[in-house]
């Protein structure tokens, strides 16, 4: 009996993959990743646009949403903070 032919599962980018899993650990590196394996994914054809977009895209929204809530906090440091001349002599 003859049996049907179906062709091997595509493969997920591992790269692809990875760039999603840095999200939650260093989101800069999410960003680098997600565009190797994009293109990557250009060149050989397999699965995991969607998971290196999305490293991509939210690994860019937090690695903003951190300087900007860095920046928050050295401007409100520096603003608040009483200065050295105000300190009484000892």
């Amino acid at each position: 009996m003859y049996q049907p032919y179906y062709p091997p599962p595509r493969r997920t980018n591992t790269l692809a993959i990875v760039s999603l899993v840095m999200l939650f650990f260093f989101a800069p590196a999410s960003i680098v990743l997600g565009v190797m394996a994009r293109k990557e994914i250009r060149r050989t054809g397999e699965d995991g646009w969607g998971l290196a977009t999305a490293g991509l895209i939210v690994g860019s929204v937090l690695t903003a949403f951190y300087t900007l809530a860095m920046i928050f906090w050295i401007f409100i440091i520096v603003r608040y903070w009483p200065p050295m001349s105000d300190l009484p002599n000892q």
